[in-house]
């Protein structure tokens, strides 16, 4: 186990756990991965990971559905949508943000958070520390 977490020999993805169930298949470069989605959608990862790249090891495990963000368990995942970023997270705790504009959900001991962000500004300090709160668990 790597710093990041597990890594699956098949398809070369990080996952937290070892042997974690998962859909064996290959990850997608960012090129690959960005060829074919919205053009709001680069920006707005470039500035989410610009902060969560500074707390510390972070691995972006890009799917075709979306980016989940890794250290080693997922604590952030992007999803694109016609005019946003799904941005999702979560928290201990219930939050509150001008871009959560959806119910947050409660699973256990967590509450999930999607903030819908249309561009870059739009990840700014309060919701950095969100993020912040969501790698360090």
């Amino acid at each position: 186990m790597s710093a990041l977490g597990w890594t699956c020999p098949e398809c070369s993805r990080v996952f937290g756990r070892t042997g974690q169930g998962h859909d064996c298949a290959p990850g997608l470069t960012l090129e690959e991965y960005f060829d074919t989605g919205p053009a709001h959608e680069r920006p707005v990862f470039d500035a989410v990971m610009a902060h969560v790249t500074s707390l510390g090891p972070v691995h972006a495990d890009i799917v075709s559905v979306g980016i989940f963000l890794k250290n080693p368990r997922k604590f952030a995942e992007l999803r694109p949508m016609q005019r946003w970023v799904a941005v999702s997270f979560a928290l201990r705790r219930e939050a509150g943000h001008p871009t959560i504009t959806r119910k947050v959900g409660h699973y256990g001991s967590m509450y999930w958070h999607t903030a819908n962000v249309a561009a870059p500004e739009q990840v700014d300090g309060a919701l950095r520390d969100l993020l912040t709160e969501a790698y360090t668990g």
